[in-house]
């Protein structure tokens, strides 16, 4: 498809917020999605900004529907895609998106979420406090009860946990389809990955906004309904590259700054992590520290695979035998309290003497 734009006759006026709206087979979602979008209660400026990347079924039929219903209750409506017939990747439908788009706050969108009626409003009120943080909400997961665990996890974190939980297999701490920024913060961080299938653009786009020294907020009112499919692009992600990621930034901003630190959790996330480091980072590894006896009758963990002779033998201990910084491989919520119970217990501050990781 050529790139083509449905604009109102004023489209050279000011707007306050473009929705970043990237598409790729999303008809069974649209309705809904863009029926939000009118619904919104926001009094400023809004502009749709949607890139189609690729889609094979009538997704653009639908949006170009739509597009004179936005445009009557004021909201230009940029659509536009590319001629080939592959998709080329969320972060590349998004970067177009962006490019095509004028407004000074960006909120970013999913076809297959729903924005809640106040959502650009309040989000737009905290981007005016934090020009240079990632905003994010907190969320309804659809169907109702899917991923719980992360849900709830998404939803309770408290400010400074938004800075020290991170590194964890969850991912971004505010996630990517409740973002929205100032277009300048944007700008001196992106553009976002486009490397395709598989690369997760948000979390790396995330990690550069956190090393350009921004910020991470989140408006504590649920302003988007998440849904949970089994088409969501977030399923094409290895679990190795996140991994690789998480390592590479938990060395990058963590453990470059301790002189070291044991391990929390002698099984096997604790050993995945020890191997994944540095050599630099492996020596700081004074211990490894469990609850589990038969573990810490063992004494000792060998790193079989080292080249160095003898083989490193990392001591596995109880954790209370042990000292901090922690670096805790043992995932939350799982454990029935127990876990949180013995870091209360040792009195630990979080993002000071621990981080979590798995």
């Amino acid at each position: 498809m050529s790139q083509t734009a449905c604009r109102a006759a004023d489209a050279g006026g000011p707007i306050d917020v473009s929705i970043i709206l990237p598409m790729y087979n999303g008809a069974r979602w649209l309705p809904a999605c863009l029926q939000a979008v009118l619904d919104q209660d926001f009094q400023g400026t809004m502009e749709l900004c949607v890139f189609d990347d690729a889609s094979k079924d009538d997704s653009l039929d639908i949006v170009s529907c739509w597009a004179a219903r936005l445009e009557q209750q004021g909201i230009p409506t940029l659509v536009s895609g590319h001629k080939s017939t592959e998709p080329r990747g969320v972060g590349y439908a998004k970067n177009q998106a962006v490019a095509q788009s004028r407004g000074r706050y960006l909120c970013f969108q999913d076809v297959d979420d729903v924005m809640m009626p106040e959502r650009v409003r309040l989000q737009c009120e905290a981007a005016v406090r934090n020009p240079s943080s990632i905003i994010g909400c907190q969320i309804r997961r659809e169907p109702e009860g899917s991923t719980e665990r992360y849900t709830r996890w998404i939803n309770s974190l408290s400010p400074e946990q938004l800075l020290t939980q991170m590194y964890t297999s969850h991912g971004p701490t505010v996630i990517m389809p409740t973002w929205f920024c100032t277009r300048e913060w944007f700008l001196r961080v992106g553009p976002f990955n486009e490397g395709g299938k598989g690369v997760p653009e948000d979390l790396l786009f995330f990690y550069q906004s956190l090393r350009q020294g921004g910020g991470v907020c989140r408006v504590d009112r649920c302003l988007l309904v998440y849904s949970y499919h089994e088409q969501a692009a977030s399923q094409s992600v290895v679990e190795e590259t996140i991994w690789k990621h998480r390592v590479m930034f938990l060395q990058e901003r963590v453990l470059s700054q301790w002189d070291a630190f044991t391990i929390w959790n002698a099984g096997k996330q604790g050993r995945r992590l020890y191997r994944s480091l540095s050599p630099t980072n492996q020596k700081k590894v004074r211990a490894f520290c469990d609850v589990d006896h038969k573990k810490i009758r063992k004494g000792f963990y060998t790193y079989e695979e080292s080249e160095e002779t003898p083989k490193p033998r990392i001591p596995i201990l109880h954790f209370r035998a042990t000292n901090s910084p922690y670096i805790v491989c043992v995932k939350l919520d799982m454990t029935g309290g127990e876990l949180e119970a013995n870091l209360l217990s040792l009195r630990l501050k979080e993002g000071v003497d621990y981080y979590h990781f798995s």
